[in-house]
C-alpha cells in the first residue's frame, strides 16, 4: 500500500507506525496513541464538556481505531482519520445523553463574517468574572437549542479551530454542505442572541 506524496513527514511517520501495527508491534500502537491521546482528549473535552466522559471516549475512540487499522486508507492522514472516530464517537455520545455542550467565544458578523467575541479572564475584576460567567451561561443555554449538527460544526470550527476543508474532511461531508450549515448555525445564533436582546429591553 502507498503513502500518499503529499503527506507531511509526521504523517508519513504514522503511516509506518500504522504499518508496523497492523503486523501486531506492540510498540507501534502505543506510540500512535502517546501522539494522539491529548490532543484527541481536549478535542473531545470541548465537545461533551466532562473531563470522565471525554476519557471514556478517547479510549474508545483508539479501541475502535485499532480494532479496524485494516479499514484505514493512506490516501488521507491517519489522524485525521482517528480524528473523525473521536468527533463521530463525541456526536453519538451527545445524541444519546443529550447533555449539555460547551459555550462558543464567535458568532456570525452581520457581514457573515466570523466574529470573535473574547474578554481575557486575567485583567477581570471580580464583577466583570460574574458578568462574563453569567454570559457563558447564557450562550450554553442557546447552543444547547441548536440542532447537533450545528452544534458539533460550531464547536469543530471556533474550539478546534479547524479550517473548512479539515472539518469537511473529518465529518466526511461536502464541503459546500459545512459553509452552508456553519452559515445557518451562526445565523440561529445570532437571531437568538438578538431576541433576547429585545426582550431585555422591553422590560424597562
Amino acid at each position: 500500500m502507498e503513502v500518499n506524496p503529499n503527506f507531511s513527514d509526521n504523517a508519513k511517520n504514522d503511516f509506518t507506525l500504522v504499518e508496523r501495527a497492523k503486523e501486531g508491534d506492540q510498540r507501534a500502537y502505543a506510540d500512535l496513541m502517546q501522539r494522539y491521546k491529548d490532543s484527541i482528549f481536549f478535542m473531545v473535552l470541548k465537545m461533551v464538556n466532562n473531563k470522565d466522559d471525554a476519557m471514556d471516549i478517547t479510549v474508545t475512540t483508539f479501541a475502535k481505531a485499532f480494532e479496524n487499522l485494516e479499514k484505514y486508507r493512506p490516501d488521507y492522514a491517519f489522524s485525521t482519520w482517528l480524528f473523525r472516530i473521536a468527533t463521530n464517537g463525541s456526536i453519538d455520545f451527545i445524541r444519546k445523553k443529550k447533555i449539555q455542550t460547551t459555550s462558543i467565544h464567535a458568532l456570525s458578523g452581520d457581514g457573515g463574517e466570523d466574529k470573535t467575541f473574547e474578554i481575557r479572564s486575567d485583567v477581570l475584576n471580580p464583577e466583570e468574572t460574574s458578568i462574563k460567567k453569567q454570559q457563558t451561561e447564557q450562550l450554553k443555554e442557546i447552543i444547547d437549542k441548536l440542532p447537533l449538527r450545528y452544534k458539533t460544526l460550531i464547536i469543530l470550527r471556533y474550539f478546534d479551530e479547524l479550517s473548512y476543508e479539515e472539518i469537511s474532511v473529518q465529518l466526511d461531508l461536502p464541503l459546500g454542505t459545512v459553509k452552508a450549515q456553519l452559515f445557518r448555525g451562526r445565523d440561529l445564533l445570532h437571531n437568538i442572541l438578538n431576541r433576547r436582546k429585545k426582550s431585555l429591553k422591553s422590560d424597562f
